[in-house]
């Protein structure tokens, strides 16, 4: 199995559907999951149906992974003071041939584009704007990056 690094660029969202009364108030937030890692972005506070992040994450992945394994989730997310967050919508992103490229390659990179986003009952509310880059590495690499991606370097003890 060898590693290497997904560096995902959430950028913004377009024309989200509220799921308050007063949709244009609404704080979205995305979850990234990969696998069993999870990201959360920033808090857009007041930016409604129209936010935009600007926001850099890194995941760890490992190749090859089946076809199954290989999606990520983004899950838009809408941030209540008093009450459990709601949830606006999901896009699916399926990576393996991006990764697979960046194997192949040295790296691999995907300008930000637009996702649908849809509900639990899969109709269309939205659109989230992505963009990813792939770099495999080395295991001497992954062991130098361990404390960057929340390693045990990390650990206040």
């Amino acid at each position: 199995m060898v590693n290497g690094i997904l560096e995902v660029l959430l950028v913004d969202a377009r024309g989200l559907e509220g799921t308050d009364f007063l949709a244009g108030r609404m704080d979205p937030y995305v979850l990234i999951q990969y696998k069993s890692q999870e990201r959360k972005s920033s808090v857009r506070r007041g930016e409604g149906s129209n936010p935009v992040w600007n926001e850099k994450f890194t995941i760890r992945v490992e190749y090859p992974v089946a076809d199954d394994q290989c999606k990520l989730f983004l899950r838009i997310m809408d941030k209540d003071t008093f009450s459990a967050d709601d949830f606006v919508g999901e896009a699916t992103i399926h990576l393996k041939d991006l990764i697979a490229l960046g194997f192949e390659n040295g790296g691999a990179e995907l300008h930000p584009r637009k996702y649908s986003v849809v509900k639990t009952d899969q109709t269309y509310c939205g659109e989230i704007r992505v963009g990813f880059t792939f770099t495999p590495l080395a295991e001497r690499e992954m062991d130098l990056n361990e404390e960057e991606l929340g390693g045990w370097r990390q650990s206040s003890f």
